[in-house]
């Protein structure tokens, strides 16, 4: 893990971020700044795009409600953003945003919502999901918000796949072997993981994922998890078998 600020203020700017430009704060980053931070003229904020890097902002109060954030120095690059694809069929509110933001933390690039015939929330609203990307984003020192896609249906998912990218699937009914193992004999390459409903996925959606020559079937152990605990624990033995932990 590089050095970084962990203690400044983090907020993200749909903007051009460039040395020298000043920036209107929206009414709730005001606000979160001016009366639950207390901060003043001149401190210090980090400001993300998503493009453009990390850069230290200062604060210029222009009414009492309102500032401009000052762009002053880009501390950090833009990464390249990862390329893990996260598929997951959409669970209800709460869980659902709590999915996100770890799948965010753990390193997805894309977040596919996906419905199954088990599914338990029928629709998905993105732009909650994005502004919940967004808040783990902040709150970690993630540079790059996720892309994050229109719900498909299964069937349409795998019909429209990307040639040479491995879908590692987690089947609840597999075998207890071990996923770390099965990972590891993965070639290199994209990679994307697939986390079902919590009612499992039919007969019919298991025949067809596994009949697949790109899916890779795994365990995620001998227990049952909940869909939100499977997601955290198959993005964690992924990244540490076959992912970006392998590197640091």
């Amino acid at each position: 893990m590089p050095d970084y600020d962990f203690k400044s203020p983090r907020l993200f700017l749909d903007e051009t971020l460039e040395e020298g430009r000043s920036i209107a704060a929206t009414p709730v980053q005001a606000n979160y700044l001016l009366n639950v931070l207390r901060l003043g003229e001149g401190a210090g904020v980090l400001a993300f795009n998503g493009r453009d890097g990390e850069w230290l902002c200062r604060i210029e109060k222009t009414a009492k409600k309102k500032l401009d954030l000052r762009l002053e120095a880009q501390l950090r690059p833009q990464p390249k953003a990862p390329d893990l694809l996260y598929c997951f069929a959409p669970l209800k509110h709460a869980r659902l945003d709590y999915m996100v933001q770890k799948a965010v933390e753990m390193g997805a690039g894309i977040l596919q919502p996906v419905m199954t015939q088990h599914v338990q929330a029928a629709r998905v609203n993105v732009d909650r999901m994005r502004a919940n990307a967004i808040e783990a984003a902040e709150q970690c020192g993630i540079l790059t918000v996720p892309d994050c896609r229109d719900p498909l249906r299964l069937s349409d998912l795998l019909d429209g796949w990307e040639e040479g990218r491995a879908l590692i699937f987690c089947d609840e009914k597999a075998d207890a072997e071990s996923p770390v193992e099965t990972l590891a004999k993965l070639a290199e390459g994209p990679k994307a993981l697939l986390i079902g409903p919590e009612g499992g996925f039919s007969s019919d959606e298991r025949e067809r994922l596994m009949a697949q020559d790109f899916s890779v079937t795994i365990s995620l152990g001998p227990r049952i998890l909940r869909a939100d605990t499977a997601a955290v624990a198959a993005l964690a033995v992924l990244q540490a078998a076959a992912g970006d932990w392998r590197s640091g």
